[in-house]
């Protein structure tokens, strides 16, 4: 009974002492569709990954739009996120763009269904100490604005990136290569803003979507050089 004991105080210990030395993070994108009959699987995977690692891996659900012109409109989609994963491809020398698609920190891409080699990157960015730092507060303002007060260090030649994402949401996909499926998403990006930092802190609004509750919401922050590596990352409830 008292070595059982000694083993539990051990193994407490040592998962204190490495979540002490862990001050890495890891941001993971990940670029889905409702159309996409492959899909399913990266959320699912990413879906663990964020219970899995809470408090220091955010993840993103990036929804594009260039399923829809074949038989469904993804609701959560936007032209925008296209663009963004278009960016990607450019900064990382891609021939294409595909879904589902991962972006770990914005210097390593994968397939979003493939767990081993996402849970393998994101280890090894949970070893690193980030660069720079953010602090966020979070307030809901009037009506369905919410007041973003930010504060950076270390902040040299990067922009911070806000993202308003919704925790999680299902879909009944009636039509396209989903059709009949119910589809459950999380941490769904409904806003998204970039701020070019001149200063190392300074507040901005973020507008909520039409019948979506601020108590289904996070805002996740990150900054991002030009090369499209995150330096750091924080995520912020809303109050």
């Amino acid at each position: 009974m008292v070595k059982r004991f000694v083993l539990v105080l051990f193994t407490l210990l040592f998962a204190i002492c490495c979540k002490a030395q862990n001050k890495g993070f890891a941001v993971v994108e990940l670029f889905t569709s409702e159309g996409c009959s492959s899909c399913p699987k990266g959320d699912a995977v990413v879906a663990r990954l964020r219970d899995d690692y809470k408090g220091s891996v955010y993840v993103l659900g990036f929804h594009v739009d260039y399923w829809n012109r074949l038989g469904w409109q993804d609701v959560y989609s936007s032209k925008e996120y296209s663009k963004r994963q278009g960016e990607y491809a450019s900064a990382l020398k891609l021939p294409s763009v595909y879904t589902p698609q991962a972006i770990v920190n914005g210097k390593h891409e994968l397939v979003g269904s493939e767990r081993g080699e996402l849970y393998s990157l994101v280890a090894d960015a949970l070893k690193k100490t980030p660069v720079s730092g953010i602090s966020l507060s979070v307030k809901h303002a009037d009506g369905n604005k919410i007041l973003v007060s930010y504060a950076v260090t270390n902040s040299e030649k990067a922009a911070l990136n806000i993202a308003l994402v919704q925790s999680n949401a299902t879909t009944e996909v009636k039509k396209g290569e989903n059709a009949g499926k119910k589809l459950p998403h999380i941490n769904i990006v409904r806003a998204f803003k970039t701020i070019t930092l001149n200063k190392d802190r300074g507040e901005t609004m973020i507008e909520l979507p039409a019948a979506l509750s601020y108590n289904n919401c996070t805002l996740i922050a990150f900054t991002q050089k030009s090369n499209m590596e995150i330096t750091a990352a924080t995520e912020a409830v809303i109050n």
